[in-house]
C-alpha cells in the first residue's frame, strides 16, 4: 500500500480538495482507496457524507492498534473508504506524545490495513507538529498544493529545508493549486514555481466555481461536473502522481 499525505505548512491552499478528488480518481481508476481525515475540522468527512465520529475519540484511535479498522466506513463511491474526523483530533499531538514511538505511530496503525488497500490518503491539518512528523514517517509522498503567491512558495521551501534533515524523508510532490490565469502576477508566479521547483507536477488545478461547489454538492468535482476543466485537471493530476509512484 502506498501512503500519500496531502500536506502543507500553510492553510487554505487546497489540501482537502486535493485529498477528496484524488482519492475519488484513484478509486475510479480501480484502486482500493482509504482516506484518513486527520483534520479536526472534518472537511473531507463532510464532503463524503460520513458522520464525523471517532469511536472512543482520538485517545482510543491512537492507543489501540485495532481501533483504526473499527473506524473505517464505506462512502457512496465504490472502492473508497474513509476514517472520519471529529473534534477529538484537536488533541492528536497529546495522545501521540503519550504513545510508544510517537513518530512511527501513524505508520504502525496503517500497517494493520496495508493488505486491504492499494493507496491511503492522509488529509492533514496545516503546521509542523508531532502529528505531521508522524505523517512524514508514514508517507511515501507528500502531495503539496502550492497556490501562486509568494508566501505559499516560501512555505514549500521551508518544508523542503525541514525534510532535508530527515534520514528517510517522503518524496515531495508539489503542484500548483487554485490558479487564476487572468491575473498577471499569478501567471508570473506559476512560471517561477515551474522553473525553480524541482519535481513540480505538470498539472495545475484552476481556481474555479466547480471546485467551490464541493461544499454544497458534498462530492468530488467529477461526480457533479465530470466534463469541467477542474474535474479533468484532477484526473490528470492523479495520472501524474501514479506515474511518479508506480512508473
Amino acid at each position: 500500500m502506498k501512503t500519500l499525505a496531502t500536506y502543507s505548512i500553510k492553510g487554505g491552499v487546497g489540501k482537502t480538495t486535493t485529498a477528496v478528488n484524488l482519492a475519488y480518481e484513484a478509486s475510479r481508476a480501480g484502486a482500493r482507496v482509504l482516506l484518513w481525515d486527520l483534520d479536526p475540522q472534518g472537511a473531507a468527512t463532510f464532503c463524503f457524507r460520513v458522520k464525523p465520529l471517532v469511536k472512543g475519540g482520538v485517545e482510543r484511535l491512537i492507543g489501540d492498534k485495532t481501533a483504526l479498522a473499527t473506524n473505517v466506513y464505506a462512502t457512496d463511491h465504490a472502492g473508497l473508504h474513509i476514517v472520519p474526523a471529529d473534534f477529538s483530533l484537536r488533541h492528536l499531538d497529546l495522545h501521540l506524545d503519550d504513545s510508544k514511538r510517537p513518530i512511527r505511530r501513524i505508520a504502525t496503525l496503517l500497517d494493520a490495513l496495508a493488505d486491504l488497500y492499494d493507496v491511503a490518503f492522509l488529509d492533514c491539518p496545516p503546521g509542523v507538529t508531532l502529528a505531521s512528523e508522524s505523517v512524514f514517517a508514514a508517507a511515501d509522498a507528500l502531495l503539496v498544493p502550492t497556490i501562486p503567491t509568494t508566501l505559499s512558495k516560501r512555505t514549500l521551501d521551508q518544508l523542503s529545508e525541514f525534510l532535508a534533515d530527515h534520514p528517510d524523508p517522503p518524496v515531495i510532490l508539489a503542484f500548483v493549486s487554485m490558479v487564476d490565469r487572468r491575473k498577471k502576477l499569478q501567471r508570473q508566479l506559476v512560471t517561477e514555481l515551474t522553473e525553480q521547483t524541482r519535481g513540480l507536477l505538470p498539472t495545475a488545478i484552476p481556481n474555479a466555481s466547480a471546485v467551490e461547489l464541493m461544499g454544497v454538492e458534498r462530492a468530488p468535482v467529477a461526480v457533479y461536473a465530470p466534463a469541467s476543466p477542474s474535474a479533468l485537471a484532477f484526473r490528470q493530476l492523479w495520472a501524474d502522481v501514479a506515474a511518479r509512484l508506480w512508473n
